[in-house]
């Protein structure tokens, strides 16, 4: 039994029907980010001492990935706007559990970065921007409450996987956790296509030249300059620390143990953010809080510079933590916020498009600065202006007129 077709007006956020669709397919993002992104950070040790791989090496195959995923993101919402997210987000995860079942036996580098390369693709179609822009199809009068129950359980994703996947890997091995993975995804993709309602035919019609208008209008405002560059430059930062995080920290002198414990905290705490974004937004604007959570980049960053210890771990986790769960929820407010609802997958899309290239750019640029530097000084300094960057044309986006 499938979903019903969805209505041209959408749904109303009430009833069983709406909200089992909204926790079923925030728990496909909980596997989905656990599995196909946070499952490389743990899986990267490993593959370095078996395979014999550099972590350079082993960083260009993430960054393949989430350049095809940057290729394909705008494609991905053009879709879902004109089509609906149901076949897309089912396809995206059934592919995503086989690439992960492939992944378990590879053996050679130049496979692995094809491997990759589809992988980019799977996520493009199973990550949180085409889930947005479907509970902003589905919901469209109350998209703001849709977005953020759906991001309070998918950030737990880190939270959950990084020692569930160290400890599938400590127990069984990880090419056979990697198998684990890819069952996890045809979960969600039955998620996917038993919950999320497809389009009429009509609607799909409708969809086409509204939001080809709503498109080339927002092209043609600074606010979304201003966002392109500011969620560019803070899509670098993100990827640069989850994926060196630990051997950052490893170099710093502490164990795995204490950094596992330390990462897992960023998870708990970017839903604490998102519970306090529930209730600070009833007395203030998404732009206020976002201003503010952009500001607290940069101080988390220059946390991580100090001497590592336990303690300087925690407090980054929560510095960090804290400002990027409300900022999931402002990446996915703000647009319709500031452009209206219309082409919300393909405005989206287009945010995305650098925004996931920088997140390709991450990992091998802060691979290379360790190489080039010898340690990960160089790097954190990086991160640490482009957090600035991020905080600048944050504000240069929300300061002009609302269109």
């Amino acid at each position: 039994m499938t979903a019903a077709p969805l209505p041209a007006t959408g749904l109303d956020l009430r009833g069983r029907r709406a909200w089992t669709l909204i926790w079923g397919v925030a728990i496909a993002q909980l596997i989905s980010w656990g599995t196909l992104y946070y499952g490389f950070a743990v899986l990267v040790v490993p593959m370095e001492r078996e395979l014999g791989w550099s972590r350079p090496d082993l960083n260009a195959a993430l960054s393949i990935g989430l350049l095809t995923s940057g290729l394909c993101a705008f494609g991905a919402g053009v879709w879902i706007d004109r089509n609906g997210a149901r076949g897309l987000m089912t396809l995206a995860s059934i592919t995503g559990a086989v690439l992960l079942a492939a992944w378990s036996w590879i053996g050679a580098l130049a496979a692995f970065y094809v491997l990759w390369a589809l992988i980019g693709v799977s996520m493009a179609g199973a990550l949180y921007e085409p889930a947005f822009a479907a509970m902003t199809r589905v919901f469209p009068r109350d998209f703001r409450r849709a977005i953020t129950a759906l991001t309070l359980v998918g950030g737990f994703a880190s939270t959950v996987f990084v020692p569930l996947n160290q400890g599938l890997i400590d127990r069984i091995g990880w090419r056979d956790t990697l198998l684990v993975m890819a069952a996890c995804n045809l979960l969600c993709a039955a998620l996917h296509w038993f919950l999320l309602p497809p389009l009429a035919a009509t609607e799909q019609a409708r969809n086409v030249s509204r939001d080809r208008t709503a498109l080339r209008a927002a092209l043609h405002r600074p606010a979304f300059w201003g966002l392109a560059v500011c969620f560019t430059a803070l899509s670098l930062v993100f990827t640069a620390v989850v994926f060196h995080l630990m051997p950052l920290m490893l170099e710093g002198g502490l164990s795995m143990a204490t950094i596992v414990s330390g990462y897992a905290v960023i998870g708990p705490m970017q839903v604490a953010g998102r519970l306090l974004f529930v209730w600070l937004s009833r007395s203030f604007s998404t732009r206020l809080l976002g201003t503010v959570s952009f500001a607290l980049y940069p101080v988390a960053i220059a946390v991580l510079m100090l001497p590592a210890s336990g303690t300087s771990l925690i407090v980054f986790a929560v510095l960090y933590g804290l400002p990027n769960g409300i900022v999931t929820i402002v990446r996915g407010t703000i647009v319709p916020e500031l452009f209206g609802a219309s082409a919300y997958g393909a405005i989206s899309g287009a945010l995305a498009t650098p925004s996931i290239l920088a997140r390709a750019a991450g990992p091998f640029l802060m691979a290379l600065l360790w190489s080039a530097s010898g340690d990960y000084r160089l790097a954190t300094w990086t991160l640490l202006g482009l957090s600035l960057v991020a905080v600048v044309f944050w504000f240069i986006a929300v300061s002009g007129r609302r269109g």
